[in-house]
């Protein structure tokens, strides 16, 4: 290759669109879709549960192709679904104390009744 030939000239990097800011903090030309990973971290919840409702279909999600992907109005109604108005104090089981070593003698498990050997019968004549 001859070595006075002119090089040729490279295009400069196109200039990056400027920084489109609103007030809600959503631009509706670029809307942002978050990984399972994102979005679980956002929602504080582990990413398999994530993936184990939106693979049921129980949560609001977008495939594209197979990749799984959330929006921001997903993530908001995965939230409103979750909110649960307060109900009071939760009920509390009580639970009867053990009077001793033995079973209570009105139970099955007790070992004053004796044992009875049933003869079983069958259905047929053998």
């Amino acid at each position: 290759m001859p070595a006075n030939l002119p090089r040729a000239r490279r295009r400069p990097p196109p200039a990056a669109p400027a920084p489109h800011h609103t007030t809600d903090g959503h631009d509706e030309q670029d809307p942002r879709l978050y990984t399972p990973a994102e979005a679980a971290a956002r929602l504080r919840v582990p990413e398999s549960w994530l993936r184990r409702r939106a693979g049921r279909r129980q949560i609001p999600c977008t495939f594209l192709g197979k990749h799984l992907r959330f929006s921001a109005a997903d993530l908001a109604t995965i939230i409103a679904a979750a909110a649960q108005a307060p109900t009071g104090r939760r009920a509390t089981r009580r639970r009867r104390r053990p009077t001793g070593d033995l079973p209570h003698p009105d139970s099955h498990a007790s070992i004053t009744t004796p044992a009875t050997n049933r003869m079983e019968t069958t259905p047929w004549p053998g």
